[in-house]
């Protein structure tokens, strides 16, 4: 690979960039607490217009159960029509790299708020069959929180990339990357640039410069994200009997 490419980075969003500015904040969630669970809780609730969810630290999930908080975990029901239109706005996998404000109330239209603070989605759980959302799960993502966090890789560049005009194509080895941020410096999204790759070309998760608050959770920083591979547009010649 060429000298110049050493030295090359690739950018990712911040906290700052239009898109964390347009989603970040502008859906506030209402939720209800839900004191019983089960199916036919569940079932209910669904049937009402609402969907299950879950929101409790991120650090329930640590295996060392030293580690584990049950702190500020909350049961609750979400109405299913905004959830929807969330999920047109910020379609997946970006709405599990979206933080949102969540205000639970003490019932449906109540002005009294039991508790806010913003969130994180890591889950929706849907029906195989139907499509329809079963259930939710969140974790708290107030200031100053660190939280791990997969963020969605997007490529860009490739009407100009010289490499893919030599009739080359784009191995796309991650389509993710895992970081640990601070909540309120979760980029919504990774652009990585390839317009001036050739064939051969790779960039590595080290070419991504980010935030210097952002910890990449890879045990090797020098596995590529995606390479420019040739591809064999002639016609194969005939084996020689």
């Amino acid at each position: 690979m060429s000298g110049w490419w050493r030295t090359l980075r690739t950018m990712a969003h911040s906290h700052n960039s239009p898109f964390s500015q347009c989603t970040s904040s502008y859906h506030t969630i209402q939720a209800i607490p839900r004191e019983f669970t089960g199916s036919r809780v569940a079932s209910r609730d669904r049937v009402q217009g609402r969907i299950p969810a879950v929101v409790f630290a991120q650090n329930l999930l640590e295996k060392s159960p030293e580690r584990r908080s049950l702190s500020r975990k909350q049961l609750l029901t979400t109405e299913r029509k905004q959830i929807h239109f969330i999920l047109k706005s910020v379609e997946l996998p970006f709405f599990y790299s979206t933080t949102f404000p969540l205000q639970i109330r003490a019932g449906s239209g109540s002005s009294v708020l039991l508790d806010s603070g913003k969130v994180l989605p890591i889950k929706v759980h849907k029906n195989e069959e139907t499509g329809h959302i079963l259930n939710l799960v969140f974790v708290w993502a107030d200031d100053g929180t660190e939280l791990k966090v997969d963020v969605p890789v997007v490529f860009k560049g490739e009407e100009s990339c010289p490499g893919l005009k030599k009739g080359g194509s784009l191995n796309r080895i991650r389509t993710s990357l895992k970081y640990l941020c601070p909540a309120e410096l979760i980029p919504p999204k990774i652009e990585v640039d390839v317009s001036n790759l050739d064939i051969g070309d790779k960039i590595f998760m080290h070419d991504v410069e980010v935030h210097p608050s952002l910890k990449l959770l890879s045990k090797n920083e020098n596995m590529p994200i995606c390479k420019i591979v040739a591809t064999n547009l002639g016609n194969p010649e005939p084996a020689v009997m």
